[in-house]
């Protein structure tokens, strides 16, 4: 729970007792209204960019979730042939690139079979429509020359890390290859990796050890307290309740969802007291979040 959490908490119930001590009836907006209103604190995260609106994983989506004021931009990355890292959802470049028309020879068409040149060959628009047509695949140095100098930050989940000894290093290392911009995104809260490779969180929060590392899924419940020197516990939506969220918290690590693109989902999960949400949609997260807040109460006649 965050400082501002705490502190709406205590001016409540402070301000619960001065009714009570004066003999005046205090609207029940309360308590429930002001748990349920952390929509500053709430983080709204980008998936894959805003991927409803732009091609997964490119520069175009990225920019339309800073546009939409995303807290986070998410997105997935991978090792190149040579040692480069890309931004790529699946471990195959497929879905989403013209790859199998460029090079129709080399089926699977894996991700790491690829040199950067020819990934930067492909066409990874298209597919998504006509406006993106040459769009291409970025790399992370890319995505963090783009994100840097906004008030987004990055949330890099490492895809598949077994397929790519050392990945854990080779992020971190471009990272610092920013001067000073680790330090400044961690204290802005503007960074953080995951992995639903729990072990490749472990070796990456041995190299740097500052920046926050999430754990995607959903650790059993009985299980958590395993998990603590992980920041954050993000599993799918329809995974887990109220009461899941409660343990986490009081194990002090914070808990982010994905992927929830709908209004009337998103609301079902922000009652549960996640720390935020990971969308297709971050408007529509936005109107959320502004929807739930609740009006400033007027103490003037209070006495």
């Amino acid at each position: 729970m965050s400082l501002s959490s705490v502190a709406s908490k205590t001016f409540t119930s402070t301000l619960a007792g001065v009714a009570l001590a004066a003999g005046t009836m205090i609207v029940p907006v309360a308590v429930n209204a002001v748990e349920a209103n952390r929509a500053d604190d709430i983080t709204v995260t980008a998936h894959r960019g805003a991927s409803s609106y732009a091609p997964e994983n490119t520069l175009a989506a990225f920019a339309v979730g800073i546009e939409q004021r995303a807290d986070w931009i998410e997105s997935d990355v991978q090792a190149t042939k040579d040692g480069e890292l890309v931004l790529m959802h699946d471990t195959t470049l497929s879905r989403t690139t013209d790859v199998e028309q460029r090079f129709p020879g080399r089926s699977p068409w894996n991700v790491k079979d690829f040199t950067l040149a020819e990934i930067k060959t492909l066409d990874a628009g298209s597919w998504f429509g006509e406006k993106y047509a040459g769009e291409p695949v970025p790399t992370l140095k890319e995505m963090v020359e783009q994100v840097r100098p906004t008030r987004s930050g990055i949330l890099m989940e490492l895809k598949s890390p077994e397929l790519y000894p050392g990945i854990e290093k080779k992020v971190a290392a471009e990272f610092d290859s920013f001067p000073g911009y680790v330090p400044a995104a961690v204290a802005a809260g503007r960074l953080a990796v995951q992995s639903f490779d729990f072990d490749s969180m472990k070796t990456y929060k041995r190299i740097q050890p500052e920046v926050p590392v999430g754990l995607l899924g959903t650790p059993a419940y009985a299980d958590l307290d395993s998990y603590t020197w992980a920041d954050q516990i993000n599993p799918h939506f329809g995974s887990f309740d109220a009461g899941y969220v409660a343990r986490v918290h009081a194990l002090g690590m914070h808990i982010h969802s994905w992927t929830v693109n709908d209004a009337a989902t998103m609301s079902a999960v922000l009652d549960r007291g996640v720390d935020g949400i990971i969308t297709n949609n971050p408007d529509v997260l936005r109107e959320v979040i502004a929807g739930r807040r609740t009006p400033s109460l007027d103490l003037g006649d209070a006495a």
